[in-house]
């Protein structure tokens, strides 16, 4: 696990799983988690790392349902969720989905967690909305088409936006269940405007980006985007993430457009 301060009011905490990435902001007196690292050991050490940073959440946040961006409340069990309007909605329809499927990948890996998954209190905020923090606020915006959920979360006071499963410098655009195309494509164009904004922007997985590398791999995405839904097999990938393991992601996105 790695900890960068890309701000004074803001860390990024990324996994050695997935290169997930958690956000701690702070504002004021007030803190907040957004995302979660994967493995045991890092969630256990979690709440020293960013205490000794002079970062203790009063509350968790997630970028969408999916099972590896939720995992805060192993860290801070007595700490509220809070996520989009459709990740709740998403949450209520699925119930024990996320814990379903982190137990299929902790088997996968051979890992033995002390305790499970239980995602407690969530609180649905409304999107596009925005959150207090501190003496400042976070917008909220809708991230849909990776699946059929997401929330961009855009702290201005930090020159910061933190994207979920998006602008990824290590992953193509995945289209799971719930997702589109079309929806993938419309949340681009609106992230558009908010890396504009921004100084700093944090990807789901993957390296922190600079502004103008985010936005050459939006427009890498919107390419790679346009021969998905041309249907073409074999696309030039992007660079840095022509890999075996996307030429299956994109099979699979062929896969799932095809249903």
């Amino acid at each position: 696990m790695r900890a960068v301060a890309v701000h004074p009011d803001a860390v990024v905490v990324t996994s050695r799983m997935w290169q997930t990435n958690a956000i701690a902001l702070r504002r004021s007196d007030e803190s907040l988690l957004i995302d979660s690292p994967y493995f045991p050991d890092e969630l256990e050490l979690l709440p020293t790392l960013l205490a000794q940073a002079g970062f203790e959440p009063d509350g968790l946040l997630a970028t969408h349902a999916d099972f590896d961006h939720l995992l805060g409340r192993l860290a801070f069990p007595g700490l509220a969720l809070g996520v989009g309007e459709a990740s709740a909605e998403r949450l209520r329809a699925e119930p024990g989905a996320a814990q379903r499927e982190l137990r299929d990948a902790d088997d996968e890996h051979y890992l033995r967690r002390p305790s499970p998954l239980s995602i407690g209190a969530v609180q649905a905020l409304p999107v596009p909305g925005r959150v207090d923090l501190g003496d400042a606020e976070l917008e909220l915006h809708p991230a849909e088409g990776h699946t059929s959920d997401g929330t961009a979360f855009l702290a201005g006071f930090a020159n910061l936006v933190a994207c979920g499963d998006y602008l990824s410098p290590v992953e193509i655009p995945l289209i799971a269940p719930g997702g589109s195309v079309g929806a993938y494509r419309g949340t681009l164009e609106r992230f558009a405007p908010l890396v504009e904004r921004s100084e700093t922007v944090v990807p789901g997985h993957g390296t922190v980006l600079d502004r103008s590398g985010a936005l050459r791999i939006l427009e890498d995405d919107v390419r790679y985007l346009d021969a998905l839904g041309r249907g073409e097999e074999r696309p030039r990938l992007p660079d840095g993430r022509n890999t075996r393991r996307q030429r299956r992601v994109h099979a699979e996105n062929l896969a799932t457009l095809s249903r």
